[in-house]
């Protein structure tokens, strides 16, 4: 954090965004609308695993692509516009064949405050037939390399 109040990140080296929310990000409350969160939850994902190498390339060169299956979040204070807020997440899940999972954890920069922590799940799927299917072993070796210990897995009472 660039004041120097530090963070208190629920797992360590997360991968970062940095977010100034704007006017249109709030409703009718004056806070951040929870459609928002979940917009800067699924671009922190894609930064992510881009960053890791599993780019759209890849994506389109094997056919399959990671769905979101479940996504649970947790509002723990508003974020107001004007507000700049760091997003972190950690790939905390992944069996080698069919699914992965990752933690978020939103801070607001100004006090290191959690505004929000959230869990996805996610299932490989054909882009043609969006249906389930085995993962690529590319996608395997991305996101097992990448898994942290530690965190949230998957959800198995649903």
């Amino acid at each position: 954090m660039s004041n120097g109040n530090p963070v208190s990140w629920d797992l360590p080296e997360p991968f970062t965004m940095t977010i100034d929310v704007r006017d249109e990000d709030t409703d009718r409350l004056g806070h951040a609308n929870n459609v928002v969160y979940v917009r800067w939850l699924e671009e922190i994902s894609w930064q992510h695993i881009e960053s890791l190498g599993m780019t759209w390339e890849l994506h389109e060169k094997t056919g399959k692509a990671m769905a979101i299956t479940r996504t649970e979040i947790d509002y723990l204070s508003a974020a107001n516009a004007g507000d700049r807020l760091v997003l972190a997440t950690w790939l905390t899940g992944f069996d080698g064949r069919f699914r992965s999972a990752r933690q978020f954890q939103l801070v607001r920069e100004s006090d290191g405050k959690a505004l929000v922590r959230a869990v996805s799940t996610h299932a490989c799927v054909n882009m043609k037939s969006q249906r389930p299917s085995r993962m690529p072993v590319e996608f395997a070796e991305i996101l097992g390399g990448a898994m942290v210990p530690g965190g949230h897995g998957f959800d198995t009472t649903s």
